[in-house]
């Protein structure tokens, strides 16, 4: 029961934190740098969408153990400490969380690249011609024909 406990409260504190870095993205008392990664962070982390679908084993589940968290601590690392205590309280008061069009939008293209990607690399139309077969140009040397 203890270890369910735990789980509970650190999904709670990684909500909370995704809020934080939410509003960090909009706090002109944020650096640039740390606005960026909380920015990115929070996008992907609020978007309904996640680039690899929870479906997929193992990999599906490993965004949201790894790469969320990594983000969540590189962003808080960058963000000033008083800022993100103010932040913190700000969040706690907040009652609904915010969706990331952004991110969803961003997801939805890099799927749409990467099928466009398979598309291209699997065609059964090779996009560069062989060189057997030619009819213009001047003759190929023997060792190439």
């Amino acid at each position: 029961m203890r270890l369910f406990e735990t789980a509970k409260r650190w999904a709670r504190a990684i909500k909370r934190d995704l809020m934080v870095l939410w509003l960090a993205a909009r706090d002109p008392r944020v650096p640039w740098r740390a606005k960026a990664v909380a920015g990115a962070v929070a996008a992907y982390g609020l978007s309904p969408i996640d680039l690899i679908p929870d479906f997929i084993p193992v990999l599906g589940i490993l965004d949201d153990l790894i790469i969320i968290p990594a983000g969540i601590l590189l962003a808080l690392w960058l963000i000033p400490a008083a800022v993100v205590e103010e932040l913190r309280a700000q969040a706690a008061r907040l009652e609904t969380r915010p969706r990331s069009r952004v991110g969803m939008l961003f997801i939805i293209a890099v799927w749409i690249a990467f099928a466009l990607l398979l598309a291209w690399l699997f065609s059964p139309v090779s996009p560069v011609q062989p060189l057997t077969g030619r009819t213009e140009g001047p003759p190929l040397p023997d060792r190439y024909a």
